[in-house]
């Protein structure tokens, strides 16, 4: 599974790619906004940074305005994969640029329906956000699960961008179900080196090599 990091955190993109964590990126306008930089500069730079797709979201409603602004972010970089959201708008976006030969990311998916649509227009990748279902008491990952099928029966190469990944649960599970790209915040990534009995265990060594005396160096 491909693991992309969701942010636009040019030092922890950096960091994270230095140990080839990082297969792409994605961002969106509550991400450029916590950034603080202009979205076409602080895109650039994270394009600069990894080989991989950075997706780069459109933040006009209408087809026609969709289209426009898609295409001045392809131009940024040739690994641009430009965001469109799940509506009818965004459906025609999708195809229009993806028949143009851009990648196109269709997000903000919370069904298995819209996911069969997305791939239909052409998408690249289907970003179903597991977080906010179960944030409603609905199953994220068993909506991952459906696309997984639904897109296997009919061999469609849209690739499934399970977003709005919150635990270390959901990056497991989602490799378990056949995911191909997660993307999660820097600290998300970081934590799944984490386990309590690593910890218990690392100490029990600490403490007995301590009492041995020795040192390596």
């Amino acid at each position: 599974m491909k693991f992309f990091v969701d942010t636009a955190d040019v030092a922890a993109i950096a960091e994270l790619n230095d140990l080839g964590m990082v297969d792409g990126v994605t961002t969106n306008p509550s991400l450029i906004l916590k950034s603080g930089r202009d979205i076409l500069e602080v895109t650039k730079e994270i394009c600069g940074i990894v080989s991989g797709p950075v997706s780069a979201e459109v933040v006009a409603l209408k087809a026609d305005e969709m289209i426009a602004e898609g295409r001045k972010l392809a131009e940024i970089a040739p690994n641009i994969a430009v965001k469109v959201p799940l509506t009818w708008d965004g459906l025609k976006t999708c195809k229009t640029l993806s028949d143009d030969g851009f990648m196109v990311n269709v997000t903000l998916c919370f069904s298995a329906n819209q996911a069969l649509l997305a791939a239909k227009a052409g998408a690249t990748f289907i970003s179903p956000f597991i977080g906010r279902l179960d944030d409603i008491n609905l199953d994220g990952l068993e909506l991952i699960q459906d696309i997984r099928t639904v897109y296997d029966n009919y061999s469609f190469k849209t690739q499934i961008l399970a977003a709005s990944i919150r635990t270390a649960n959901h990056v497991s599970q989602c490799a378990l179900i056949g995911a191909d790209v997660m993307t999660a915040p820097p600290a998300v990534i970081k934590g799944l080196a984490s386990h309590v009995l690593t910890d218990k265990g690392l100490e029990q060594f600490m403490a007995d090599w301590a009492k041995t005396g020795q040192k390596i160096i």
